[in-house]
């Protein structure tokens, strides 16, 4: 009976989290946002590609916002307040991803008209977010040459479930001794139809290609 009550309230859960995304995604279409959830580990370099891909946006007249989900501190959202952005900070505290509630209360304190791109930052984890979706337009899982290529097929069920799956640092993939070309592959394995991009954000390597994938 234990047992049966974990997997009722479970379903409960993500049932109640399915149905906010659904709001969130609607609330931001109306405002004729684009919105892009950023997962990857702690490390595999989400915060300098949001902030690289928003120079070149802003750049472009594109105004952009952001949304830094971390479980204490607010060091990502101060870089990304820096590049002009509005930004709303998430501590998530002892919970290892973002949720669409949390998400739904993060856009409360957005001005959303004068937002047309919106960067979600998920918390630096790749197993808790992928059962929370938040309503974004696209998810985007990163993943570093610097975490191994048997980074992308330990994790499945996230990049199963992605919209765009970027391989960042290849700069380094040599001094590493990883297979990019690995990665990739084990990528269409796992998501046949998902796009993988290859990326140097500290070199703006790759960033024009991932922007295209975005539809941006």
């Amino acid at each position: 009976m234990h047992k049966v009550c974990d997997v009722e309230l479970g379903a409960d859960i993500l049932a109640a989290n399915k149905r906010i995304a659904g709001d969130n995604a609607a609330l931001l279409e109306r405002h004729g946002i684009r919105s892009f959830d950023f997962l990857g580990a702690i490390g595999s370099g989400k915060t300098l590609l949001i902030e690289k891909l928003a120079d070149i946006l802003q750049s472009r007249g594109v105004r952009c916002g952001a949304i830094a989900g971390d479980v204490a501190g607010d060091d990502d959202y101060r870089r990304f307040r820096k590049h002009g952005m509005p930004v709303v900070n998430i501590n998530t505290g002892k919970e290892c991803h973002l949720d669409a509630h949390m998400v739904d209360h993060a856009l409360e304190k957005l001005d959303l008209e004068s937002i047309d791109v919106l960067f979600i930052e998920n918390v630096g984890n790749l197993v808790c977010p992928a059962d929370f979706p938040l309503g974004s337009k696209k998810r985007i899982t990163i993943v570093s040459v610097t975490e191994g290529d048997d980074m992308v097929r330990k994790h499945p069920v996230l990049m199963g479930s992605s919209d765009i799956i970027v391989i960042n640092k290849i700069g380094l993939a040599q001094i590493m001794e990883v297979d990019v070309n690995a990665l990739k592959a084990d990528a269409n394995a796992i998501n046949p139809h998902v796009p993988v991009v290859m990326t140097d954000a500290r070199q703006c390597i790759g960033l024009d290609s991932l922007l295209k994938e975005m539809g941006l």
